[in-house]
């Protein structure tokens, strides 16, 4: 049984196994989208939007205290019709220091909060904030507001998976906004209202897809903060995991500052493929990238990146790129995941037949590498890893094949 929680247009299945969410950070943004998955029921979707945010001064009536907590980025917690507080915006320190400039005991934020991420509750609305007194309720509808998303459109799909209304990624669609702590913390709030009561708790999360998550380090990593709070949503800091390219300052920063999990789509074992297929590697060539997690990782204890690797028929799938990736990962606490390309419109590459990938894993496996083989799920509706189109309207725009590679492409 699988279940997602995403940022962007459309959504896809992670793995099967533990209930578990996925966070994108997308590159655009205009809604966004949870899709649940279990192998012997239907698909659902639910589509969200976001409310609009604009940048305010965050102020405390004369009776605060002095030099108050001011949240990172006020983007994230002032709504523009109302100037209301969004909640969903504060780690706990911060909204203890905003209920206590308000006059209220710092054991009232402690009630919130966990009426907010906590007890089964999950709120959303005033009304829903039982055991709260009186006063503590007026100044919050008078000054917070609860709901960074609202629930938009709800969708089935055929094969069973919940789906609402780069280049072997099919959404390259531009930027738009990043989205804001907000509104990552609001999917996981709407991950567990919506499907808790039916599949049992969520407990992974993923932040990944349609855009570059540590491009928004700064809000992923006060989102992560929040959704491992003890007494909040209390998600395990190991089973919250970033996924990155390999933006190595913004990986250094995260990994001093979260204590949640980190997968590294590695994707080739050269820089000529990596140049190609992940330009990103033009700026942080693999060795850089690899030597910093070797010095990073020591300090950090019983800790394992994830390294994700797409496997493209031709071009990074050889038995000599199976001996390189053992090698590249020496020294380096990690897991390997094997990932199956998915097909689409305009794409050049072909998957890995599944004999090959097999034999792949099992290079790895003889050199002491702990790795897995991940399935493809929901690529007929183009909702698979790497998908996340819509079929038919939008077709990706085709790389350059370097001389060197156009053989193997043709022959595929």
């Amino acid at each position: 049984m699988r279940m997602e929680v995403v940022g962007g247009v459309w959504m896809r299945v992670v793995r099967a196994g533990a209930n578990s969410a996925l966070l994108f950070q997308p590159a655009t943004l205009s809604s966004c989208t949870i899709r649940y998955h279990h192998h012997h029921r239907p698909t659902f979707s639910y589509s969200f939007n976001s409310l609009s945010l604009t940048r305010r001064p965050f102020s405390t009536p004369a009776s605060s205290p002095p030099n108050p907590i001011t949240p990172t980025d006020d983007n994230n917690v002032f709504l523009d019709k109302s100037s209301k507080l969004l909640l969903k915006g504060m780690r706990y320190a911060e909204l203890e220091q905003w209920v206590q400039s308000h006059g209220f005991r710092p054991g009232q934020a402690l009630m919130l909060w966990k009426r907010l991420y906590g007890n089964n509750i999950w709120a959303h609305t005033i009304d829903e904030m039982e055991g709260l007194s009186k006063d503590f309720k007026k100044m919050l509808s008078q000054h917070a507001e609860f709901k960074a998303l609202s629930l938009n459109d709800i969708r089935t799909a055929s094969d069973g998976t919940r789906k609402e209304v780069s280049d072997f990624i099919y959404t390259g669609m531009g930027l738009t906004r990043h989205l804001t702590a907000a509104e990552i913390v609001e999917q996981a709030v709407f991950a567990r209202r919506l499907l808790s009561s039916e599949v049992g708790s969520i407990t992974n999360v993923v932040f990944m897809g349609m855009g570059e998550p540590l491009h928004n380090v700064e809000n992923v990593i006060k989102a992560a903060n929040i959704m491992v709070h003890e007494q909040g949503l209390h998600f395990s800091p190991r089973k919250v995991t970033v996924s990155t390219s390999g933006l190595v300052p913004q990986l250094k920063r995260f990994l001093h500052e979260s204590n949640c999990a980190l997968a590294v789509s590695l994707n080739a074992t050269t820089d000529e493929v990596r140049n190609w297929i992940m330009p990103i590697n033009r700026k942080y060539k693999l060795s850089f990238l690899l030597e910093t997690l070797r010095e990073e990782l020591r300090f950090k204890h019983n800790y394992k990146v994830l390294f994700e690797y797409v496997m493209l028929a031709g071009i990074n799938d050889s038995f000599d790129d199976a001996k390189r990736l053992t090698e590249l990962v020496q020294g380096i606490p990690c897991k390997i995941n094997l990932i199956s390309f998915n097909p689409h419109s305009g794409s050049q590459f072909r998957p890995t037949s599944e004999e090959k990938m097999i034999e792949f894993r099992n290079i790895l496996a003889e050199a002491g590498c702990t790795v897995f083989l991940r399935p493809s799920r929901g690529d007929d509706q183009m909702a698979a890893c790497g998908q996340l189109g819509k079929p038919g309207q939008i077709q990706a725009p085709l790389l350059r094949v370097p001389e060197q590679f156009q053989t193997a492409l043709s022959a595929i």
